[in-house]
């Protein structure tokens, strides 16, 4: 391949990413009220939002179906194809349709938009011709701007899926923003993978119970030693009357306090007003401050009970969840 070659390539990636991104831009000013009635209908839907497409739209469709199913919003994607062979039966009073075709005239999509018509289903039809049957069908049309496809020859579905593509995740985003959806929603729906690891909480990786090495304050230092050793993490934390956390002591604090440390008490060598974290905190927050500290845990406190400690977060923990 020579250097020409590489050059005439980059010139096309180019070209195709300006051409798509002019037609998002008038697909932006496009935009009217309508987007808003489909977000209307879509969040009061009592049932899930079914959509559908056939072809490239149909790959877009399953695309904007995950989406919304993991921000908060029931949906599934149907094939139009097996909608007519049985999968009508997926589609019931109380769904909404969001239905896509460039043409508007799938014939694949007849008997799906005859379905929602029979049984008061409401569609929401995308499509890129507004005398289109879907279009004209619709309770809410969508009408995609027109726009060259990047292919070059007009018969690549390429800029038309995009713009799509986009119009879901503008629905989507919407109904996100008025629900008001965390990332803590999020992770319920998407607990694994990168996205899962980095919405994990402090609760779901650290120790509880027995596991957690406590001793209270004012306790000989042989004690707090044993402590340290039958729970293996390097690490003590020291407890008032009250069962709330005063302060910690460390492998580091014992090479630092050595003489004489057996004939001391716990609060004579302890590092008072240690740094803790909440159990409700995003375990990624976790790491930050331990990577800054260049520490290894961290005693997680609950403010709600008083500053007592309810768990220990190590660093281990946090790299086989994936995170650090």
């Amino acid at each position: 391949m020579t250097d020409a070659d590489k050059q005439t390539f980059l010139e096309t990636a180019r070209r195709v990413i300006s051409i798509e991104q002019n037609a998002l831009g008038a697909l932006a000013d496009s935009l009217g009220q309508n987007i808003g009635e489909a977000v209307s209908l879509l969040l009061h839907a009592e049932g899930r939002v079914i959509v559908s497409g056939m072809g490239k739209s149909g790959h877009i469709a399953r695309k904007i179906a995950a989406t919304f199913a993991s921000t908060g919003t029931p949906a599934q994607f149907v094939h139009p194809a097996e909608a007519s062979h049985g999968d009508l039966g997926m589609v019931a009073k109380g769904d909404v349709a969001l239905v896509l075709s460039n043409s508007g005239e799938t014939p694949e999509l007849a008997d799906l938009i005859a379905h929602t018509r029979r049984f008061n289903i409401p569609l929401i039809g995308v499509a890129s011709r507004p005398e289109s049957t879907l279009i004209t069908q619709s309770d809410v049309a969508l009408i995609l701007p027109q726009a060259e496809e990047a292919c070059g020859t007009g018969v690549v579905p390429t800029t038309t899926t995009t713009m799509t593509l986009a119009l879901g995740d503008a629905l989507a985003v919407a109904l996100m923003e008025h629900r008001r959806f965390t990332p803590e929603n999020f992770r319920a729906f998407h607990p694994g993978g990168k996205l899962g690891a980095q919405l994990t909480l402090v609760q779901d990786l650290m120790h509880t119970g027995a596991k957690v090495p406590l001793i209270a304050e004012n306790t000989a230092m042989p004690a707090a030693l044993n402590e340290i050793s039958d729970k293996g993490f390097g690490v003590v934390g020291i407890t008032n009357a009250n069962g709330a956390l005063t302060g910690i002591i460390t492998d580091g604090d014992l090479r630092r306090k050595m003489d004489g440390i057996l004939q001391q008490t716990t609060d004579q060598v302890m590092t008072a007003d240690p740094m803790t974290i909440a159990p409700g905190a995003m375990a990624e927050e976790a790491v930050g401050i331990m990577n800054q500290r260049q520490i290894t845990c961290l005693f997680v406190v609950d403010a709600e009970q008083g500053g007592k400690p309810v768990g220990l977060l190590h660093i281990h923990d946090c790299l086989r969840a994936g995170l650090g």
